[in-house]
């Protein structure tokens, strides 16, 4: 069992899909989730790299390929900002540890979901509260116009949204849906519907190392709505724990209201 004590708790600041006040960021108005990028950077390295050696191979090494330094340098602040690139960044080196232990692509497109939804408030929201029932339900199809009427609620608690333009909020459901269907959680090019995601132990860890980095006790943990994130309602966590437990994704065990979790950490 690890114990709390040993664990480095982050303010919950540091975290914006897991903090209710956290404002809405208009982000994805201007791009999606530029998933593909990311594989590209991350492929092939054997070890997270500092902020700064990101930056270097997107604007001074163009390893993305983008055709001026103005193009690099805002594509460079963009993936930054939906991913926080840099091995010293305590979520993105979380993300990191179990980018390496995925074994599949989806697996690995699951856990980036995750960290883009744990960076943005907006991401999780719509993911905990919108997009749930529709991995439930799959097939079940994404609309644009159910995105933005997800927006116009969403103004009584987060007025930032009323000052964005007709434009923006347009920009951000269509990147929001585009964003779904590249991390594997819709599918076809016009008429999207959702895919029920596939259980695995990467995206689980990682929103479990979320979870604790931010200081939520055990009994809390297992019964925790971002887990819908993954098409599990709160419910289900105990029961989607026991099942990877016996695959050997991680190891669990609960009784009474007592919770043994071990992430077991790759060497």
């Amino acid at each position: 069992m690890v114990s709390a004590a040993r664990i480095n708790h982050e303010p919950a600041s540091r975290f914006p899909g897991l903090m209710p006040e956290a404002p809405y960021s208009s982000r994805l108005s201007a791009r999606s989730a530029l998933y593909t990028e990311l594989r590209l950077l991350l492929d092939g390295r054997e070890r997270a790299l500092a902020s700064d050696e990101y930056r270097a191979l997107v604007v001074e090494e163009n390893c993305l390929a983008r055709g001026s330094a103005a193009a690099r340098k805002k594509l460079w602040e963009e993936l930054h900002a939906r991913y926080r690139l840099g091995a010293a960044d305590p979520l993105f080196a979380a993300f990191w540890a179990e980018w390496r232990r995925s074994e599949s692509e989806p697996e690995r497109t699951l856990t980036t979901y995750v960290l883009f939804a744990l960076n943005d408030r907006l991401v999780a929201d719509l993911g905990v509260e919108w997009l749930f029932p529709l991995l439930r339900r799959a097939p079940a199809e994404l609309r644009v116009e159910d995105v933005r009427a997800f927006l116009g609620r969403a103004v009584r608690q987060h007025p930032e949204v009323g000052r964005w333009s007709e434009e923006t909020t347009t920009a951000v459901a269509q990147k929001y849906c585009a964003s779904i269907r590249d991390f594997g959680l819709a599918k076809a090019a016009v008429r999207k519907v959702t895919v029920r995601p596939a259980l695995y132990g990467s995206p689980v860890r990682l929103l479990v190392r979320a979870l604790r980095r931010v200081g939520t006790p055990p009994l809390v943990l297992v019964r925790a709505p971002i887990f819908r994130l993954l098409g599990v309602d709160p419910t289900e966590v105990v029961d989607a724990l026991g099942a990877l437990n016996r695959l050997g994704a991680l190891r669990f065990r609960m009784q009474g209201d007592i919770v043994e979790l071990d992430l077991l950490e790759a060497a």
